[in-house]
């Protein structure tokens, strides 16, 4: 990636500017945490906040001095690679960290606890016990289902209703019991997995009293009164279904005519809505107390939150091209057995295809505190406000991932340069075009269209 397609990404999950390598403290916290996370580019000699490219005096002795801050701070070991590159007359150091498979990296200064980070956005969250224990599961390639649940039995297993789930597709025999994971062995006994406890316990929620998800119907587009709500107790799978009728009672049905006959045409893409809930339930972070499944259902959107971020190495950029990262095997499994999971990694897909299907905005994702959320939108994209006129114009011309400047823009548009710079500050003020260039007074700087990273 180049140094103008850096420049053109806001600060998130892979990328951080720093204006200097001066103190060696969020920048140990940053490269430990790309290297918990899911890897990423720091770039010295940037301006964080307004991406004024401001260079380094001395870039060989900045990159001597972050490798040996890594090298000295940093526990796991990491290696990051370290490139010299210029930009304009002015040069920067861009140091690229890829997730480690040693998990979790720590700050060697704050020690293990205090000195663990992850990468939630685009800060370094200091990472809590649990996100500790997955950390030091993914070293050992293990996942939080498929660990044994202490002080049960075989016995603590609801075995009708897993034979009723798998009623049609095969005759579930005690190996299929094992070959699943829903029983392991321990300590020379067979015991129920983690997984094996959420999908068919017999007392699950006694276990696991938040593996349930919690449905509110509030009126209007905010939170401030809820005209229904449930709490989906039963086992996921069927848990699923009662919360899918519940959407479809929660929301809109409309209609459209095509010729003499009437087609029902529901607020939101059913295929999406069960994809976005069956994705919440395989992927919670199961081992997180006071927070279940939630899903708010407001006139304009529906958003489902479970608790937990995306795996460690995977990006939500990489997530909606398909690359699938599975939180837990155990679930994940049982799943895709019962044909509730076509292929992995094909669901995001399958959302985005059914909402532009009905012309609706693809799916948003994001990671904040330790959750995730889907918000599906049905707002179709036709009735959306976006920029028109001349800045739609502007728009139409950066959107050849090209850089711009003010003269190059004037003489497209056939307007006054006091113009196109108003309607470039508009954009820029709205985030969606960056200014390049090492300052407000550069007569050199550039403007692209932004590109998340």
């Amino acid at each position: 990636m180049s140094v103008e397609d850096l420049l053109a990404q806001h600060e998130g999950k892979t990328l951080e500017f720093k204006r200097d390598a001066s103190s060696s403290a969020p920048i140990l916290k940053t490269l430990s945490a790309f290297s918990n996370t899911a890897g990423g580019a720091l770039v010295v000699g940037v301006e964080d906040r307004t991406r004024e490219v401001r260079g380094v005096g001395d870039p060989l002795a900045v990159e001597e001095q972050v490798m040996n801050m890594a090298a000295d701070g940093i526990r796991p070991q990491i290696l990051p690679e370290v490139e010299i590159v210029s930009y304009r007359q002015r040069t920067l150091v861009v140091v690229t960290v890829f997730p480690g498979p040693l998990r979790p990296y720590y700050v060697q200064k704050l020690g293990r606890e205090e000195g663990t980070f992850v990468r939630v956005g685009a800060s370094n969250r200091r990472a809590s016990a649990e996100i500790l224990a997955e950390l030091a599961r993914t070293a050992r390639n293990i996942t939080f289902d498929e660990e044994a649940l202490p002080g049960t039995t075989r016995s603590d297993l609801d075995l009708e209703l897993a034979r009723t789930r798998f009623a049609g597709r095969r005759e579930l025999e005690h190996k299929d019991l094992l070959s699943l994971s829903l029983l392991v062995r321990q300590g020379g006994k067979e015991v129920p997995s983690v997984g094996g406890m959420i999908l068919f316990g017999r007392d699950r929620l006694r276990h696991f009293p938040d593996a349930r998800i919690r449905l509110a119907r509030f009126a209007g587009r905010d939170r401030a009164a809820i005209t229904d709500r449930v709490e989906a107790e039963f086992d996921p799978i069927r848990a699923i279904e009662e919360a899918l009728a519940f959407l479809r009672r929660s929301t809109a049905m409309g209609m459209v005519v095509e010729g003499a006959r009437r087609r029902d045409l529901p607020q939101f893409p059913p295929v999406a809505l069960r994809e976005a809930l069956i994705n919440a339930v395989v992927h919670a972070d199961y081992s997180q107390t006071g927070t279940p499944i939630r899903v708010a259902v407001f006139d304009d959107r529906i958003e489902i939150e479970n608790p937990g971020l995306l795996p460690f190495g995977l990006t939500i950029e990489e997530m909606q091209r398909g690359v699938s990262k599975l939180r837990n095997r155990v679930i994940g499994r049982v799943f895709h057995e019962l044909g509730l999971i076509e292929q992995w990694g094909s669901g995001v897909r399958r959302m985005a295809q059914a909402c532009g299907d009905m012309g609706l905005p693809p799916p948003e994702f994001e990671e904040f505190g330790t959750c995730f959320r889907v918000t599906l939108r049905s707002v179709r994209q036709g009735s959306r406000r976006e920029p028109s006129g001349t800045a739609g114009r502007i728009l139409d011309l950066l959107a050849d991932s090209q850089s711009h400047s003010t003269a190059s823009l004037t003489t497209a548009l056939g307007v006054s340069t006091r113009t196109v710079r108003t309607h470039l500050k508009r954009l820029v003020d709205d985030g969606l075009v960056v200014e390049i260039g090492h300052g407000s007074t550069d007569p050199r700087r550039v403007y692209c269209r932004v590109r998340q990273n």
